[in-house]
């Protein structure tokens, strides 16, 4: 008993210090990583061979560093204000990073960006904005472009007015700054999105109308705010009034210099996906405006929703990305996923009150890619079942990692301790093939798969976080796999 007892602890460390050669992939796993104090933490990237972890203490902030076989090869703490400072997000290059943050001094609301090159040494500090005194702190937003080089810093002040900042994370330097206020709006109902594109363009994606009660047709309201005096412009987006959209996302096709978004619409029960659409716009060519729809068919409805199938529809869809093609068309990815709350306790424990415990599915997935005139392309269904209670639905759902060839779908097959770690991919022509990548047996792994980031096109890395201890998981694809 003891001799396996040595033996097991002995592959366990062997596995962890060495990469793991399965089915072509390479996975690297780190040591433990205690949390202590953290309030959160993120993978900011890759440079020059080291992946960058920030750890957010609230009042301590620090930077570790990892080499290619996942070992910490330093650690340095960051300087920032000592007034409250609150990070707000990251946005790298391939040779720096830029921490943006805002903190309170003598009363007065400042956000500011810090520059620092691979081996986290300040380099340039800049003021993006001191909004003075405020009664209140707002809850700013950001957001990176595409490329990387812009950020979109926005609060909403008053459920009504939008105060946005571009900035350009690259020259260091405001493009804008505006506020606005669109008409009639309610906006925890119509508020949908905001994007920023390569250039430093804002766009505000508005729900009008959505629910069947209202008289008037449903529409999309999109604002555009630039560097431009006459700024912002409106864009009118039509649905039309027999059709409800369900779930949406919208992204900007800086390629095809257009917005782009798909989603899912409903019939008679705007909870109830009973098709899917496809919108996109050339904005301020109105006439190059399209929107297209297609509803399930009865054998797709039956492939997702099995004995509970029918014409009207399929409950609980969202809309996880949306994903571009070359050309201007679009790939939908959505998920089954709900949440259920329920009452559990002993008649006693019943009499001091109820416990609440959620349960969390997350189930199949599918995808379809649209043609840029709106046509169907190809769809198809990617079977899961996961199951988890009271955790948030943290380690359920999954990563979508993108490469020029294909996407794959990479996922814990069962939310526990021990199980295998499997991946959909899903090729150009629709068809897919579904593979294990490794088996988390031994290895004291929990798997974020919605945490994880992605280095290259062959590289991911998936944060593990189990009884207060964090690792971090590399995964390299070898070439041709």
């Amino acid at each position: 008993m003891i001799n396996k007892m040595i033996m097991q602890k002995f592959l366990t460390t062997f596995l962890i210090s060495m990469p793991l050669l399965l089915f072509a992939q390479r996975i690297t796993i780190s040591e433990d990583i205690p949390l202590r104090s953290e309030v959160a933490y993120e993978i900011i990237g890759s440079f020059k061979d080291r992946i960058l972890l920030f750890r957010d203490r609230v009042t301590e902030f620090e930077i570790q560093a990892f080499n290619h076989q996942m070992r910490e090869s330093w650690s340095k703490k960051l300087n920032l204000e000592k007034r409250s400072p609150k990070v707000l997000g990251f946005v790298a290059s391939d040779t720096d990073f830029t921490l943006i943050y805002r903190y309170r001094d003598r009363n007065h609301t400042i956000v500011k960006a810090h520059r620092y090159d691979p081996a986290a040494n300040l380099r340039d500090t800049f003021t993006i904005k001191d909004f003075g005194f405020l009664f209140y702190t707002p809850n700013f937003q950001l957001i990176r472009s595409e490329d990387k080089s812009k950020v979109l810093i926005y609060y909403v002040e008053n459920q009504s007015v939008f105060r946005a900042i571009s900035y350009d994370a690259i020259k260091m330097e405001v493009l804008w700054e505006k506020s606005f206020a669109p008409e009639n709006m309610n906006f925890w109902e119509d508020f949908q999105q905001a994007l920023v594109t390569d250039t430093g363009d804002m766009y505000v994606v508005l729900t009008k109308n959505r629910l069947r009660y209202r008289k008037d047709d449903h529409y999309y309201e999109v604002f555009q705010l630039d560097g431009t005096p006459q700024t912002p412009l409106r864009y009118h987006m039509p649905v039309g009034g027999e059709k409800t959209t369900y779930d949406v996302r919208f992204v900007y096709d800086n390629r095809n210099d257009q917005l782009v978004g798909a989603g899912l619409i409903s019939d008679k029960n705007p909870e109830r996906a009973a098709g899917y659409f496809y919108i996109r716009s050339p904005l301020g060519f109105d006439s190059d405006f399209l929107f297209s729809f297609d509803y399930f068919d009865d054998e797709f409805i039956a492939s997702l929703a099995g004995k509970a199938a029918d014409n009207k529809g399929i409950l609980e869809i969202v809309v996880q990305d949306v994903v571009l093609r070359r050309d201007g068309g679009a790939v939908l990815v959505c998920e089954r996923a709900r949440e259920l709350m329920r009452a559990m306790g002993s008649p006693r424990a019943m009499s001091m009150g109820v416990r609440q415990i959620v349960d969390h599915y997350h189930d199949d997935a599918f995808v379809i890619s649209i043609h840029p005139d709106g046509r169907t392309h190809w769809r198809t269904i990617l079977y899961k079942k996961q199951y988890s209670q009271d955790d948030n639905g943290i380690y359920s759902s999954f990563f979508l990692f993108k490469s020029p060839t294909n996407i794959r779908l990479l996922f814990n097959d069962e939310v526990r301790f021990e199980n295998t770690v499997s991946e959909y991919i899903v090729y150009g022509n629709g068809s897919f093939d579904r593979k294990s990548l490794m088996s988390t047996a031994n290895l004291d792994l929990r798997l974020r798969f919605r945490d994880a980031i992605q280095l290259s096109s062959d590289e991911v890395v998936i944060p593990s976080e189990r009884r207060n201890r964090l690792k971090l998981v590399r995964l390299q694809y070898e070439e041709g796999n």
